[in-house]
């Protein structure tokens, strides 16, 4: 199993960005997506979840800026970013995860850096 972060950079406070991860060798439609972030010296947080029948989870912190997605055609989730401040600077990893009837299953990718300035 592959699971492919793309689209962190460097933007300005306020500005936008749009994340992807692509998950190959799984049922991609059975797994619940979601986002978790890690800023340095910190604890990796939750930033949002999509579910298999698409229902939408919200950190407060990220509440009405971040908007989730998936593509099960494509086996990608997305998360549009906007209206980024500093304090989302951090390297964004991407979960996948099934409660299977016969044991759980998660793969977690590698992360991408997104780094806010003021």
């Amino acid at each position: 199993v592959q699971v492919v972060e793309s689209g962190g950079g460097s933007v300005q406070s306020g500005g936008s960005l749009r994340l992807s991860c692509e998950v190959s060798e799984i049922i991609f439609r059975m797994y619940s997506m979601a986002w978790y972030r890690q800023a340095p010296g910190q604890p990796r947080e939750f930033v949002a979840r999509i579910t298999a029948w698409e229902g939408t989870t919200y950190a407060d912190s990220v509440q009405d800026r971040f908007i989730i997605t998936r593509n099960n055609s494509k086996n990608t989730m997305y998360m549009q970013m906007n209206s980024l401040k500093p304090e989302d600077t951090a390297v964004y990893y991407c979960n996948a995860d099934w409660q299977a009837p016969w044991g759980p299953k998660t793969f977690w990718g590698q992360g991408t850096q997104v780094t806010v300035s003021s």
